[in-house]
């Protein structure tokens, strides 16, 4: 007993002992939970101080400092274009301008007493004014403000904007009469008024007068934000020819393109920015635009500029230099211009291409209205302007055909003769009807067969020609059989050409529904295509089978300290997208069809003794396709060609949609041809030691 006693004790003992341990070693683990814990907040608190010192501490220092220190920014002139001689083909004219510095913190009223003065002075147009900008300015006077308000039923409960909404639509329902000096000065306060804090905007850019000039310097003092200013439009010293593929410039009216003007305020523009909204303009605007001037503005506590010191004085745009020369592209567009049909002639559009390079030695184009019958000056035509064009897509027709083997170099005859499938129309050949011809594929580049690429076409896809069979057999492959075979010589996709808005051509239905359509794909009259897309496709058959990007900017360069060309910035170099891997001796076969096409014994050859007389000797192909203008049915006249044959220097492609029906009509397109390989012997090169 007395031991179970002792030993009850000592048990007790013991688990007193453990529970007092338990307790000693739970505080020190909460305690040492609660330190991590502290440790990982300082820690975080730590990194994100960190973070927002470095990452994002010069932005923080900016926003301070903006209170004390702010930069102004000025245009400077764009960058010149040059055609390949060093012509200026676009500039700048410099116009003696008034122009406003929107201060810190200006007021309505301000600006309103700024304008008045400054109308006494200077003379802007007023035909722009509209009533709600007349009320605006009519609302900067404070005496007139606080008298329309007591005008404006519970205007004490209405919120700023909605009292100022209020104002405005009282004033111009009610059309105070402005005088004209008023209508003058609103019109400068509405320019004055669309400016941001520290921006400067053109008050009058042209036509400033040297009084004007000078009354506005001796009272400069008393109109704060006020300056004589230079400003700069686009001039043309070589003609309007280019304007169509060069592009334009937005006016300081007009500003930053709506559908672009938030990308551009991204990237330092001004709202009343010029910039390039077109074409060649707008592709280099980042090299044309050059950088603005800045000078950093000392602001005073209130709000008043103390100082301004000029950080950087700016740097005019580089420079274009074009792969065109002005006097060829000048001429080029005289001969489409003369030359151009009458009647329903849609216009007409030619392309000239060093065929080794890609580098495009002129571009011109007209387009008519059919409606009105107004013709209009249409280069850019050349690369938006899908056209059917029949035949000349024969040479990359047989190209296919030699490709896939349904044709070979050494077993090319076929029997021009009429294809007769059910469930389409007959096929012929112009000059055939209903005879059967042999040819091999130089006759039929030469004579032109429609029966001769159809039945390279059929022989691509595996099917097997026989009179009467229905075109229900031809496999739904068989389009892209054909586009996939023109696509390697850039028909059907975009040529890839150094200018925005250029189109890919258009492709017609392609269908099972369509399936008999893929018959007259294969000689041109099906799908649509440009006629930059021709120049690309004729200087590849020229070259040997390199598909060159076409280009326009040859160089990139800076200005010199007379103001001239500089320091190379940039050279373009010749860019092969894809190469046509027929064999030699297939394209060979296909030059020399293009070679009889001109100067060929055939009396069905289809080349015109106008080309058959130029020196040195040309390879072509015509082409012809049916097409309707405004339900009439009319004909499109197109043309590929290059030359010299053995040592190809130059190719030309011309497109003529539209044309009358007549016989007679049709030559227009080696007419306009003809008319290019003469000027570019004159212009561009000699045709010395060139058979």
């Amino acid at each position: 007993m007395v031991e179970d006693s002792v030993f009850n004790k000592f048990i007790q003992r013991r688990k007193t002992q453990t529970n007092h341990d338990d307790q000693t070693t739970r505080i020190p683990f909460r305690l040492n939970l609660l330190l991590v814990i502290v440790f990982l907040l300082l820690a975080a608190l730590a990194f994100q101080m960190a973070y927002l010192q470095l990452k994002k501490g010069s932005m923080f220092k900016a926003e301070i400092n903006r209170t004390d220190n702010t930069i102004e920014t000025n245009n400077v002139q764009r960058g010149m274009i040059y055609d390949s001689t060093g012509k200026v083909l676009v500039g700048n004219e410099a116009h003696q301008a008034i122009s406003y510095t929107k201060g810190i913190n200006v007021t309505a009223e301000d600006m309103y007493k700024v304008a008045n003065k400054l109308g006494d002075y200077l003379t802007v147009p007023t035909n722009t004014l509209t009533d709600r900008q007349a009320a605006i300015y009519y609302l900067a006077d404070s005496k007139h403000s606080a008298a329309v308000t007591a005008k404006i039923p519970k205007a004490s409960s209405m919120s700023t904007t909605a009292l100022q909404a209020a104002q405005q639509d009282y004033v111009a329902k009610h059309k105070p009469e402005l005088s004209d000096s008023q209508k003058n000065a609103a019109t400068i306060f509405t320019k004055m008024n669309g400016a941001y804090a520290l921006s400067t905007t053109y008050i009058k850019e042209t036509d400033v007068t040297p009084t004007e000039v000078s009354q506005i310097g001796e009272h400069m003092s008393d109109m704060p934000g006020v300056k004589t200013a230079t400003s700069w439009s686009r001039s043309y010293p070589a003609g309007n020819s280019v304007k169509s593929f060069v592009g334009t410039v937005t006016t300081e009216k007009q500003g930053l393109p709506a559908d672009e003007v938030n990308e551009l305020l991204s990237q330092g523009y001004s709202r009343n920015d010029s910039v390039g909204s077109s074409y060649l303009e707008k592709a280099y605007e980042p090299i044309l635009r050059g950088t603005k001037s800045r000078t950093s503005v000392e602001v005073s506590n209130n709000s008043k500029i103390t100082k301004e010191t000029k950080e950087y004085a700016g740097a005019k745009g580089s420079n274009l230099v074009l792969t065109v020369n002005s006097k060829f592209q000048d001429d080029v567009q005289k001969v489409i211009d003369k030359r151009l049909p009458s009647g329903t002639c849609q216009g007409a559009y030619a392309v000239v291409m060093n065929p080794q390079t890609g580098a495009v030695l002129a571009m011109g184009g007209d387009s008519r209205d059919p409606n009105t019958g107004k013709v209009t000056t249409d280069a850019l035509g050349a690369i938006n302007q899908p056209i059917v064009m029949g035949s000349v897509v024969k040479p990359a027709m047989l190209t296919g055909g030699f490709e896939s083997g349904a044709i070979t170099p050494s077993n090319n005859t076929l029997v021009d003769q009429p294809i007769i499938l059910t469930g389409t129309s007959k096929i012929t050949t112009d000059w055939n009807q209903n005879g059967a011809f042999p040819m091999d594929a130089a006759l039929a580049l030469e004579e032109s067969s429609n029966s001769y690429a159809v039945q390279v076409a059929m022989k691509m896809v595996g099917f097997k020609y026989s009179q009467g069979e229905s075109i229900n057999g031809l496999p739904s492959t068989m389009f892209q059989t054909l586009r996939n075979n023109f696509s390697q010589y850039g028909l059907g996709v975009k040529t890839g050409i150094d200018l925005p808005g250029e189109s890919a051509g258009l492709k017609g239905l392609s269908g099972r529904a369509n399936i008999g359509s893929a018959l007259v794909e294969a000689f041109g009259n099906y799908d649509a295509y440009t006629t930059l897309q021709l120049a690309q496709y004729v200087s590849t058959l020229a070259n040997g089978g390199y598909r060159m990007q076409p280009y326009l900017v040859s160089q990139i360069r800076g200005t010199d300290k007379n103001g001239g060309l500089g320091n190379v910035e940039y050279q373009a170099h010749p860019k092969a997208l894809n190469y046509v891997s027929a064999s030699a001796d297939a394209k060979k076969i296909i030059k020399q069809g293009m070679w009889q096409v001109v100067n060929g014994s055939s009396a069905h050859k289809t080349g015109a003794e106008v080309l058959t007389k130029l020196k040195p000797g040309i390879a072509a192909k015509t082409g012809t396709a049916e097409t309707f203008v405004n339900g009439k049915q009319t004909v499109t006249s197109s043309i590929i060609s290059f030359a010299p044959t053995d040592n190809p220097q130059v190719a030309v492609a011309v497109a003529v949609p539209g044309l009358p029906e007549e016989t007679a009509s049709y030559l227009v397109n080696q007419d306009i041809a003809a008319d290019i390989y003469n000027l570019y012997w004159k212009d561009i090169q000699s045709s010395d030691g060139f058979k």
